[in-house]
């Protein structure tokens, strides 16, 4: 029951993907029928694969993380938890199917980028400033002024490195967050707030994640710099991007079996030393974990098939529907409100944004409905979405479009609680989902290779143009979050001075009905038996409270 529920979930998730590829299949045919075929297993690959994946997650990985989280009160050395901190986000990461997703359509298109070496990297980045952030609960440090450095130096360095090199780089912020990480990273904050948190609040455990994305920028940033400088400042021109080359099942098993080992193993490393020095579990829990790791990998490498199979050529031609020679001038900006229905259809069904609604309505005492954040970030996806497109189209440079989206969302920091800054932050990192990379990111990659055969050879390199967009699909939440925060605590400001009036107005009549004894602090601390014996009571209009 619980697996036809997450493929329930998964399927709606990915049903809007579903329309738009039979709609374009429709009125655009492909030239051969074996491509139909391809696409339609791809997709149902795609949707079993996820959903086995998350299920097993559900058996494995995430109540391991939750039991390694709790256990951080048996460790009181700042040291051990900063290296533990380090290990939970890198290998946590490495699991990340997003991540490995988008490694892969990197390595399609460029062979300086090795898949295996840049999920490493991207990992080992989030690792570090896993730790980073939670030195910052233990010596409660600011985290408005720790993001705002951090972006400055994200900023600062951007100059530097290769323009191949900045839409991966906040890509991978956005891949790196996901299924697998994310419950770490929280089970990690929840243990370091109610051991070692100076203000023991929930206001720390949030924010851990949108630390650990800068991570993955700064990695990249220098992954980028160090394969300039191997290649002499000039970085080699992007292969055709073809992901429907992979055809037969024995190059797609040999593609990503390795991929899926590399992943999992160390997951294991991790847990099985825990296991015997520090959570300890009876035996047989422990072997039903290990057991849930089955159908994490074998979902995992269905779900990698899959892209690889069908799925990202479907997202690719359809980007070449739109951008390429066939198309006229006009019909292209129709990708546009395309990008924009997609970005706000996934949002809404995507599971992590699903549940950081259920989260605010929790934390707010429902008067943020989770709905309203939905609707929200859908909206805001979407634009992050269409700005994408733009982007492709326009060939404009991408630090145009992320500076001012960066610089908006830091600029509202004042104005926001510690919170809220924690949860924006952290909402850009999960929004970005699996789904998004695996559809969205080969679907911007063809529209940039149709674009840039179409403007000849001053057309921007497919590696520039189109990588992107799940690093806008992280930045519009930040400040979506964050607007709604302010909206919140200006409505409990006005609340609180609503119910102080009345308190105030409710006293005053108490006042006036008991007469003048001129004791106030007497009256204020009469008790309702005592009111009621001398019939006071009666005398209060119902209007009055009480």
């Amino acid at each position: 029951m619980k697996t036809f529920n997450t493929m329930r979930e998964v399927f709606l998730s990915s049903l809007p993907l579903a329309i738009i590829i039979v709609i374009c299949v429709a009125v655009w045919p492909l030239s051969d029928t074996s491509e139909y075929i391809k696409i339609a297993v791809g997709y149902v690959c795609v949707v079993v694969g996820q959903s086995l994946f998350l299920v097993g997650l559900d058996e494995s990985i995430l109540p391991a993380g939750k039991l390694a989280g709790s256990s951080m009160s048996k460790i009181g050395n700042v040291a051990a938890i900063i290296v533990i901190g380090f290990l939970f986000g890198f290998f946590a990461t490495v699991a990340e199917p997003a991540l490995s997703v988008l490694a892969n359509q990197a390595g399609l298109l460029t062979e300086t980028i090795n898949p295996q070496l840049f999920i490493w990297v991207l990992s080992g980045g989030t690792g570090v400033f896993v730790s980073i952030a939670l030195y910052r609960i233990i010596k409660n440090i600011s985290i408005k002024k720790l993001l705002a450095v951090l972006y400055l130096i994200v900023f600062a360095a951007v100059f530097f490195v290769p323009d191949e090199f900045i839409g991966l780089a906040f890509d991978g912020s956005g891949a790196t967050t996901g299924d697998v990480s994310v419950p770490f990273m929280l089970a990690l904050g929840i243990g370091i707030v109610s051991v070692m948190s100076k203000r023991k609040t929930s206001d720390d455990i949030f924010g851990i994640i949108g630390i650990a994305s800068v991570g993955s920028i700064l990695a990249q940033f220098i992954y980028g710099v160090v394969i300039n400088i191997m290649y002499g400042g000039r970085i080699p021109p992007a292969a055709p991007y073809n992901p429907g080359a992979i055809e037969s099942a024995g190059e797609i098993i040999k593609t990503n079996i390795a991929g899926v080992f590399f992943a999992i193993l160390p997951i294991l490393i991790l847990f099985i030393p825990m296991q015997i020095f520090i959570i300890k579990l009876p035996a047989k829990k422990s072997l039903k974990m290990l057991l849930g790791i089955v159908p994490v990998c074998v979902g995992l490498f269905i779900f990698l098939a899959g892209i690889d199979y069908g799925f990202a050529f479907a997202a690719k031609y359809i980007g070449e529907v739109f951008c390429g020679d066939t198309s006229t001038q006009w019909f292209r900006w129709l990708l546009l409100p395309l990008g924009f229905i997609l970005g706000a259809a996934i949002t809404l069904t995507e599971p992590a944004v699903i549940v950081l609604g259920n989260q605010l309505e929790e934390i707010t005492n429902g008067h943020i409905k989770k709905n309203t954040i939905r609707i929200t970030l859908a909206v805001g996806i979407g634009f992050a979405s269409l700005l994408a497109m733009l982007k492709i189209l326009t060939q404009i440079n991408i630090l145009w479009f992320f500076i001012p989206l960066y610089t908006l969302a830091l600029g509202l920091m004042p104005f926001t609680s510690d919170l809220f800054v924690g949860l924006a932050f952290d909402s850009g990192g999960v929004s970005g989902g699996a789904m998004t990379s695996a559809f969205l990111t080969p679907l911007t990659l063809g529209a940039a290779q149709a674009v840039a055969l179409s403007a000849g050879p001053n057309a921007q390199s497919v590696l520039t143009n189109g990588f992107g967009i799940i690093g806008f699909v992280s930045a519009t939440p930040m400040i979506a979050v964050q607007v709604l925060g302010i909206i919140y605590e200006r409505r409990m400001a006005k609340f609180r001075i609503h119910s102080a009036e009345l308190e105030q107005a409710e006293f005053e009549e108490l006042s006036a009905y008991a007469g003048d004894n001129g004791d106030e602090l007497l009256l204020k601390q009469e008790n309702t038996e005592l009111l009621t014996d001398n019939g006071v009571d009666k005398l209060i209009p119902e209007s009055g409270g009480g």
